[in-house]
């Protein structure tokens, strides 16, 4: 509890996930730096006392403002270090009042220099390089002084971890493969699943995007989610609620408004995903996203919406929804799914699978093929199959 009155004690009823091989605690929903800016420290406060009290634990600053910073910094120094992680970003500047994305490695020691200072902070659990959406970017940082700047924050216990964010499947997917990142801030939304990779961000936000068939989550972002599921890599969320379109029926590709708890599902369903920090401006708009620690099965479903779209043709794949519960076996069916599906395309079935899977309080082999979950999967999956595909691999 911080030295402030008004900071009490945390709800348990928050879901804490590891932060794949950092070891991290976090909650699955987060605070996204959006929302701090352009308000006064009382705000910010009231902001992360109501999280924090709900039992939010992660906060992402990828702020350059001063303002933010030492208003959040303020906040969070009431409360003792351990009870909150930080994700903060490198490379994320501040001139003319006006946010910039820089290299320039005078800049971006001064930069994180200040955040560290603003922030009140002895060290960062994750340090972000902030953020790389184009190969030519991504050769730049880790051929050059970038990288070794965050290797020696981490050496010197500045960072505990180091991280990077981007919104290009492409460079996601050889940032995993580098060994050298722990933790990647990606945007994940079931409209954004659905897209190919591109180099500029902006495309996710034109209608142009959606105009075409969905035929499943694009292969590219398969290979993204199991890779980093194999090798330990955890992905923290951005654009989770897709700039607010996926609130929107007459936006959303899906034809049909979504909460903001279902959104939040869908991501944290995604294999790899640890936490979804979501921008918040507003008390209500913490309640609404605390609202997923209490909210029913019924209430995190997002399957009907994503299977209903006027243009979603997703049968026969398994989307993670649970819609198939309860098994009469007791089977945890999307869980076993998952696991099929991220050890298929694989020539070997990773050992970290093979561990999961044998922690499984029941296993494939106890299907009875009794046929009841079936017709409860809006996409048509074959689980039957999928049961006997788990046995071979796994048993």
């Amino acid at each position: 509890m911080g030295a402030d009155d008004s900071a009490k004690t945390k709800d348990e009823d928050m879901e804490k996930r590891v932060l794949g091989r950092t070891g991290i605690e976090v909650s699955v929903v987060g605070i996204g730096g959006e929302g701090f800016e352009n308000k006064p420290y009382e705000a910010c406060e009231a902001i992360i006392d109501r999280a924090l009290e709900g039992g939010i634990n992660f906060v992402d600053i990828y702020n350059s403002n001063p303002d933010v910073r030492s208003n959040v910094g303020r906040a969070l120094a009431r409360y003792p270090r351990e009870s909150f992680v930080v994700e903060g970003h490198i490379g994320s500047a501040w001139k003319d009042g006006q946010y910039y994305r820089t290299r320039d490695m005078d800049v971006c020691r001064a930069s994180f220099a200040d955040f560290l200072e603003r922030m009140q902070l002895e060290y960062v659990d994750v340090g972000m390089i902030h953020y790389v959406d184009d190969q030519a970017d991504f050769d730049a940082v880790f051929d050059g002084p970038l990288i070794a700047y965050a290797k020696k924050l981490k050496d010197q216990g500045t960072v505990r971890s180091i991280g990077l964010s981007t919104h290009n499947t492409d460079i996601a997917i050889e940032v995993a493969k580098t060994g050298i990142v722990d933790v990647i801030l990606f945007s994940v939304n079931p409209a954004y699943d659905m897209l190919p990779a591109t180099d500029d961000v902006n495309t996710f936000f034109t209608e142009e995007a959606y105009d075409r068939d969905f035929t499943g989550i694009d292969p590219k972002r398969e290979e993204f989610y199991r890779l980093c599921e194999t090798s330990g890599v955890a992905v923290t969320v951005m654009k989770a609620l897709g700039a607010g379109m996926l609130l929107d029926g007459a936006r959303s590709p899906f034809g049909r408004a979504m909460t903001p708890v279902q959104c939040i599902h869908y991501c944290l369903t995604r294999p790899a995903v640890a936490t979804v920090p979501v921008g918040l401006a507003s008390i209500e708009q913490v309640d609404a996203v605390l609202a997923y620690a209490q909210a029913t099965d019924g209430e995190k479903d997002y399957s009907e919406i994503v299977a209903g779209g006027p243009r979603s043709s997703i049968q026969g794949s398994c989307m993670y929804c649970g819609h198939c519960a309860p098994c009469t076996s007791g089977i945890d069916i999307a869980q076993v799914n998952k696991f099929v599906d991220l050890a298929l395309p694989q020539e070997t079935v990773p050992d970290t699978l093979r561990d999961h899977y044998q922690l499984l309080e029941h296993r494939a082999s106890e299907c009875v093929e009794c046929g009841a979950c079936e017709p409860n999967c809006p996409f048509g999956v074959d689980i039957i199959g999928k049961m006997h595909a788990a046995e071979e691999l796994f048993e």
